[in-house]
């Protein structure tokens, strides 16, 4: 494990993106993407997906190189179709439009249509919120989750995340979590690491709760907190599949397999003026964090999340990724 600049995270992954084909701006938005979440500790959506982004742009399941279509087809509606190319530069082309949307109407719907995985959900949200609105975010993803007390893969892991502006270019609250009990890739790293997992992370393939990795890879996850994590998973399906043409969570291939149909997945961006109805949102606000910060030992979500400039990387994956910018 070796200590890792945040320069270096961004220029190890944009050379291995650009060795497997995606163009120059394309690789630019993926890489500040996969280093923000470095940044903040979300290593499932940092580095150890980019050996797949670059199997599935050598096999043609991601177009790394396509021009996303930016539309408008109501006034406070934008369209970004990704055209089965990443979700990073399809979001970063239509944000400014959908920024602009929101502060005109006080309020914007943006969606992302036919995309790779965004991973990283919050990364999206944030953009909104330090431009001073509130963002709400959704996004589906390959089938994973069951209904309670079902054993079928019905839904994604279905992230949903918020992020609020503080009034000084920074966030007052910030969460990204997935509607699931627990994301897929921690029980693939207790199934490494030989550890059990806790009872109400999935069931086996016949619908009854484990606590076997193994078990649970081959059964279905479950929604956390029960059926209302499951309603929110649903809502977010259909916000994030239905609301922008993207395909069901049904009808999307394990996200790192390695060729395939493209994922074709969709995003729902909600951003909201919060002077929209009066000033009394900061005031409401700060109401709201005063109560919070006189509890000791608790916080809003989000409270004094600061990037990091080094974090660790293991030696092996580094490696990997500089291999992978020389073509290996």
């Amino acid at each position: 494990m070796t200590q890792r600049h945040a320069e270096d995270i961004f220029s190890v992954t944009k050379k291995a993106l650009l060795a497997h084909g995606a163009g120059a701006w394309q690789a630019d938005e993926v890489a500040k993407a996969t280093t923000h979440s470095e940044q903040h500790g979300n290593v499932i959506c940092g580095l150890q997906y980019v050996e797949s982004y670059c199997t599935q742009l050598a096999s043609g399941r991601v177009d790394g190189q396509v021009q996303p279509a930016i539309t408008q087809p109501r006034p406070a509606a934008v369209l970004a179709d990704a055209k089965c190319g990443f979700a990073q530069p399809a979001f970063a082309a239509a944000r400014d439009l959908a920024i602009d949307t929101a502060r005109k109407n006080g309020v914007a719907m943006l969606a992302v249509a036919q995309s790779h995985t965004c991973t990283s959900l919050g990364y999206f949200t944030e953009q909104i919120g330090r431009a001073g609105l509130i963002g709400l975010g959704f996004t589906n993803a390959s089938p994973v989750v069951a209904a309670p007390g079902g054993k079928t893969r019905v839904i994604g892991t279905n992230p949903m995340a918020m992020s609020v502006p503080d009034g000084q270019g920074g966030l007052a609250v910030h969460f990204d979590f997935s509607t699931s009990a627990v994301a897929l890739g921690k029980i693939t790293m207790a199934k490494y690491a030989n550890e059990p997992i806790p009872l109400g992370w999935a069931v086996d393939e016949n619908g009854a709760p484990t606590t076997d990795p193994d078990a649970a890879l081959r059964g279905s996850l479950c929604s956390a907190g029960g059926y209302k994590g499951w309603g929110l998973g649903i809502m977010v399906e259909l916000l994030a599949a239905a609301m922008t043409g993207s395909v069901n969570s049904l009808d999307v291939g394990g996200l790192k397999l390695p060729d395939g149909p493209p994922h074709r997945l969709g995003q729902m961006y909600l951003l909201i003026d919060t002077t929209s109805f009066g000033d009394q949102f900061t005031t409401r606000l700060a109401r709201l964090a005063d109560a919070v910060a006189a509890d000791e030992g608790a916080r809003l979500p989000g409270q004094n999340r600061q990037p990091a400039q080094t974090v660790d990387v293991p030696d092996a994956l580094w490696q990997k990724l500089v291999a992978l910018g020389q073509g290996a």
